[in-house]
């Protein structure tokens, strides 16, 4: 069973539709920095979509050696030049620390790499300008590991209904974030925003991405944010509340609550909830939890003209996202998103904690 107690080290693993989109050393990819438990489940999806894991580098031997643990196939290197230089690898995916994701990619994009990052993928603006000048120049993805929608099979299941039309034109879309801070397990540099940004960075990266995919919309604008300290006065300049509503270039709204306060008495380690109005039906997603019924995730309660429906999407939906995103890289496609999509989805969040800063309260 996949742990939900802690989001940290929360990585899923297909147990019903698994898509493999290339053979046995088609596609190799190698790893660097190994700061956030979030590689797990990126090097999961990879590699359950037929890529071949080859090298790992990390400077804390601590952390290679749990992954090798996780990944026996991963052969540790001394540096990460050596995967930087090693022309028979296609991606390089990385979970190092925030603010060095920008920076790690520019380099990965012009050794001749694809670049696979956990969220955020940087925490300014100036990184954002950089990383897209150098994504335009080389034409190697940047793509960032959004992964409360593409990781998550009730999130698939309703992106899916929403392309068939079932709901018809996407209105507003409302995102309930909460998550568990298990504040001893945390590293000091998950608490400093120079280094691992704000909640709405951190956690609101997420859920910008979602409202512009379950909308349709290609851009948007912050109409209101703010992050507050509401319970952490040790760490005065982390945040652990923040919100923000959003206006679209199509004319749908949206409205996100990000949060450190899931109670210890949750199974989970948090009670994602995604709310959907469109013209022809209405959608909630209980992503992790159906709280006091089932530990059940993937839940997806749908009205529509013909009545009241459940699903439940485990195991049934898969997770398409990976096995597009090689075919993408090895074909020069852009079929899991865009490239426009995901600086977007990360200009949206800069754009966020930039007008909250404003409104913030430590």
């Amino acid at each position: 069973m996949i742990q939900k107690a802690d989001g940290i080290f929360y990585a899923p693993q297909s147990t019903g539709k698994v898509v493999k989109t290339v053979g046995e050393g088609e596609f190799f990819f190698s790893v660097i920095g190994l700061d956030h438990g979030h590689i797990y489940a990126m090097v999961n999806g990879l590699t359950e979509a037929g890529a071949t894991l080859k090298d790992v580098y990390d400077p804390d031997p601590a952390k290679v050696n749990a992954f090798i643990d996780r990944f026996p196939c991963a052969h540790p290197v001394s540096c990460a030049d050596e995967i930087l230089l090693d022309s028979s690898i296609q991606l390089v995916a990385s979970a190092i620390r925030p603010d060095k994701r920008a920076s790690l990619g520019v380099a990965v994009m012009k050794s001749g790499h694809h670049y696979f990052t956990d969220k955020p993928g940087m925490l300014t603006f100036d990184d954002l300008k950089i990383v897209q000048q150098v994504q335009k120049e080389t034409n190697r993805w940047f793509m960032v590991y959004f992964g409360e929608r593409i990781h998550v099979e009730g999130a698939v299941c309703v992106q899916r209904l929403i392309d068939e039309g079932a709901l018809g034109r996407v209105l507003s879309v409302t995102i309930l974030a909460p998550h568990r801070l298990n504040k001893e397990t945390r590293p000091g540099w998950f608490f400093n925003p120079d280094e691992n940004g704000s909640i709405l960075c951190d956690i609101g990266s997420h859920q910008f991405e979602q409202l512009l995919s379950y909308t349709g919309a290609r851009s948007g604008r912050i109409e209101y944010s703010e992050e507050r300290n509401f319970n952490n006065p040790d760490h005065p300049h982390f945040t652990d509340f923040g919100q923000a509503v959003i206006g679209l270039d199509n004319g749908a709204t949206g409205y996100i609550r990000v949060d450190w306060f899931t109670p210890p008495g949750l199974s989970a380690w948090g009670d994602g909830r995604v709310f959907i109005v469109g013209t022809k039906a209405t959608v909630e997603i209980r992503k992790y939890i159906n709280v006091g019924v089932s530990m059940e995730g993937d839940n997806v309660f749908l009205v529509d003209a013909d009545g009241e429906h459940v699903i439940n999407a485990t195991g049934k939906e898969g997770f398409p996202f990976f096995g597009a995103f090689v075919r993408d890289c090895l074909d020069g496609t852009q079929t899991c998103m865009t490239q426009a999509h995901v600086f977007e989805s990360m200009r949206l969040t800069l754009e966020a904690h930039d007008k909250a800063c404003g409104n913030c309260v430590h």
